[in-house]
Order: C-alpha cells, then structure tokens, then sequence
C-alpha cells in the first residue's frame, strides 16, 4: 500500500511542482540572552530570511536580496512587522495564554507556524496556521470552516472567543490562502533558478560495527521532495528498516537516512538487497546494491588492526628493554668499585671480533 502512495506521489509531482511558504514565530518571557521574538521564513524548505524584536534582519538568499532591493517597500513592511508589530501582538496574546492557564509567571514560550502550499499546475492552495505553547500543541486553523481547533483542553476557551469573531475567522482564511500565496508566488519568480534546480546525492553505505544496523545516506539532493528505500529481490522493505527525517544541510541541499537491520540476514543473502533513491521530477533511480566492499565502518580493518598491535608491542618491548637496561647500568654502576678498570674496548672486541 505504501509503495502504491508513493508511486502516486512521483507521478503527480513529476508534472507539477509543489511549493511551500512557511514562517515560524517564536515568542520567549524570562529567558535571558534571547530575543523576545524571532521569525524565520522558509521557501520550499529554503531558509530565506530570519528577524527579531532586537532589530536584525538577514536575507540568506541571493534572489531574496536581489527581491527586497528593487522593492524597498516590502523589506520596511518585513521590518515593521519584526520589530514593532509582532512584538506587540505576541505578548498581549502571551499573557492571555497565561490567564487560562492561571499563571502568574516563569517562561513561557508561544510558538506559531502559518503558511501555505501551492500546486502550480492544478493552482491548488491550501493554508495552515497552528499554535503551540510551552513545547504543546494548543490549537490549528481550520481554513475550510475558518474555525480554530482545540488541541489541549485549556484552549477551549480560546476557540470559542475566536470562533464568535467571524468576520476575523474569515480575514485568517484569506491570509492564508490567498495573501501568502501571492507573496510566494513573487520568491518563487524571482528565485525561480534556485527552487526550480534539480541535484542529485552522493550514496553511502555506512556501518558502525558489524552488528549495528546498514544506514543508507543520501545527501546533497534537492528538491526536498525524494524518497529513500530498502528493497529486497526488487521489493520495497517495511520490516526492520528504520525511516529518517529529511534533514538540511549548510549549502542549501538535504540529506536523508535509512536503516536496515542485518541481524537475521546471511551474509550470502545480502546481495539481494538494495538502497534506492528517488527524486521527484527525475525518471532515472540511484539503486545502491548491499555489498560488503561498498559499507563504510569504523571498525578497524583486521590487518591494519595487526600492524598496529604489532607495532604497539614493538614499541612498549623497546620501553622495557631501554628502562630495564637503564636500571641494570644504574645498579651496575653502584656495586662496582671505584677502582674497577674500563673494560669497555674488550667488550667491544668480543662483540665485534671482526673488527
């Protein structure tokens, strides 16, 4: 069944690009050496620019600079929003969050994801907006009915004071799905060569020990949208594989992992295993067969293993030898009389009888 939706996925966005706008709010009380606020905004999982309530503001993407220059406008509304307008709000609504929560203080900290996806060939939006307070899920907009959905008890009351502004319920909605989709379909045009470009990863087979688990990575692929399998005789696996979230990297690409546990398998078995990769808008597969060469550990190899036990008792017997022929020269050179002759050149002769 997984499999079925998987092929479903691929073939949908082989043909269409799925985008996403994503903006995180962090709201922070009593934490020192933190901003108040911090907002991140996000473009097909791209980070593209930060802000918070001490007045930075960074672009990270060279079309969202190129944007924000030739329309000076909108980077003041950004900075209007960080530094004036969303500090404000977020803290009124804290200290609201604290009554129903019947706190008198302590930190506190209110977290919000809002944004958008946007199919551009079926020009399907949709939006969403979720709230989280003090590390919990507390409640999720519901653009369909412009309702708010209560996900912890305490947040009842809060649904229901805002599901009783309908006219707010209805403003929410039209941010979300139309407001926010105009504002990416503007970074998606300007930033069209950067979202639109297609990078495939270098595959690895790694293991840490023999029988730890063989972890298949995949990293420096973009787009975000990929997949990444075991399969076994052309099979896709779901029994004793463990799946990995899709993580960035530094330069702007992704990397994923998965695991697949060897403990019941053969070693003559294992070539019937195989990693796959899978990039959405790219037909050809990276198909990574399980073999012993290709695994990647940190085990020591048994013969460097040898040379390095070799030469450690090489070294420790030198130790020995130079320390015990140190003290034997010591005691030596205390029993010996002071008058005893040097017989060191007839030494030297019977060592050396040839010379």
């Amino acid at each position: 069944m997984r499999t079925l939706l998987l092929l479903l996925l691929f073939c949908h966005v082989s043909s269409a690009v799925l985008h996403s706008m994503k903006f995180f709010i962090t709201s922070s009380t009593g934490i020192p050496n933190i901003p108040d606020v911090v907002v991140t905004l996000e473009i097909d999982e791209l980070l593209l620019g930060y802000c918070d309530s001490n007045k930075t503001i960074d672009l990270k993407l060279d079309f969202a600079k190129s944007y924000c220059t030739e329309n000076p406008e909108q980077l003041e509304w950004y900075k209007q929003m960080c530094f004036h307008f969303l500090p404000t709000s977020i803290k009124a609504y804290t200290n609201i969050l604290s009554h129903f929560f019947h706190q008198t203080g302590g930190d506190h900290v209110v977290q919000v994801l809002g944004g958008c996806e946007w199919d551009d060939e079926t020009e399907e939006v949709k939006g969403f907006a979720q709230i989280g307070y003090d590390g919990e899920d507390f409640k999720e907009f519901d653009p369909n009915t412009s309702r708010w959905i209560a996900q912890r008890p305490e947040a009842f009351p809060a649904k229901l004071l805002l599901d009783a502004n309908k006219e707010l319920g209805i403003k929410i909605k039209t941010v979300l799905t139309q407001t926010f989709p105009e504002h990416m379909k503007t970074y998606v045009k300007y930033g069209r060569s950067a979202l639109l470009r297609t990078e495939l990863p270098s595959v690895s087979l790694l293991q840490k020990t023999p029988s730890s688990p063989v972890s298949c990575l995949a990293t420096g692929f973009y787009p975000h949208r990929a997949s990444l399998v075991w399969r076994k005789d052309g099979e896709e696996l779901h029994e004793e594989v463990d799946h990995g979230e899709i993580l960035p990297n530094q330069d702007g690409t992704f990397q994923m992992r998965v695991d697949l546990n060897l403990s019941s398998v053969t070693p003559e078995d294992w070539t019937r295993y195989d990693c796959v990769f899978q990039l959405a808008g790219v037909k050809k597969d990276i198909i990574t067969r399980l073999e012993k060469d290709r695994i990647r550990t940190n085990e020591l190899k048994p013969s460097n293993m040898t040379v390095l036990v070799t030469a450690a008792v090489v070294v420790l017997s030198l130790i020995l030898i130079g320390a015990a022929g140190f003290i034997v020269y010591k005691k030596k050179k205390a029993i010996s009389p002071p008058s005893a002759p040097d017989n060191s050149a007839e030494l030297s002769e019977q060592l050396n009888p040839e010379t």
